[in-house]
């Protein structure tokens, strides 16, 4: 073996193997401090480049259940004051009912009529103020919404107005209509018996679109997850291995600069050499 006081080989390959131990116990603490094998676009840029797809993926889809809850807000706000309506149209045909008869007194039948204009007048109060976020689905003009359901915006859940203001398509009964007269209460019990006919029917329309906004956020929210997932898969460190590979390394590292240590001495030797 050659010795020699300018080079000494033995140590600079132990430097070598210690500088690359080192390098590989910083990459197994950086994954054990940021749990993810792959942190930054540098530990793997192409498995980076679909995590981060995803994870706009994933953004979007959040954006889309904002959406929906939304949604459903608004149906369930409708639904409440519908069954409302529904609730005094079924009052309002026991008054008009009670009003056809004949042999009611100038007094009865004047009382009947009061309640029965009350009754109305709730109905055009219950919807005037349906609203949530801005959205009234059954005031006069109002025109229904859409809900975002995908995550490219291409897809929308449609639904539509059920007008149950006074004078309107479900609720026929207009904002004069009384019960004063014989022949006012046997028209009006008429168009309340349609009404009720007709806004039992919006409502289950209403319900409908209310489950179907459900549903779909229900789709979401498991699409969602298993974006989170395949996200954690192609990311995510395995700690347990990790953990393993740490006091590997950590051994390594120990032994690696015991060995430079050793490979430093050995220029001393030469001193021997020359010692009488």
């Amino acid at each position: 073996m050659v010795m020699s006081v300018n080079t000494n080989v033995g140590a600079q390959v132990a430097l070598q193997n210690l500088n690359a131990t080192n390098a590989q116990l910083s990459v197994t603490q950086n994954r054990i401090s940021t749990g993810k094998s792959v942190a930054t676009a540098k530990d793997n840029g192409a498995i980076w480049a679909i995590a981060q797809g995803q994870r706009a993926e994933i953004g979007a889809l959040s954006a889309v259940k904002q959406s929906l809850d939304r949604g459903v807000a608004a149906v369930d706000v409708a639904l409440a004051a519908g069954e409302t309506v529904s609730d005094l149209l079924l009052q309002m045909k026991e008054k008009a009912l009670a009003a056809t008869d004949a042999s009611l007194t100038t007094t009865a039948r004047a009382a009947l009529n009061e309640d029965f204009v009350a009754l109305r007048d709730q109905i055009a109060s219950v919807t005037a103020n349906a609203e949530f976020n801005g959205v009234n689905l059954l005031k006069t003009g109002a025109t229904g919404f859409q809900a975002l359901a995908n995550a490219q915006g291409t897809s929308t859940l449609t639904v539509g107005a059920e007008i149950m203001a006074l004078g309107s398509a479900n609720v026929t009964i207009t904002a004069a209509q009384a019960i004063a007269t014989q022949s006012d209460a046997a028209t009006a019990l008429t168009d309340v018996t349609d009404s009720i006919d007709l806004v039992s029917g919006a409502l289950a329309r209403l319900g409908t679109k209310s489950k179907a906004l459900s549903t779909h956020i229900t789709f979401v929210g498991k699409l969602t997850d298993a974006l989170e997932a395949g996200v954690g898969n192609l990311v995510d460190a395995d700690l347990a291995k990790e953990s393993a590979r740490l006091q590997a390394l950590q051994t390594k590292q120990q032994l690696g600069v015991q060995a430079l240590g050793i490979a430093n001495q050995t220029p001393q030797l030469i001193m021997s050499l020359f010692r009488s």
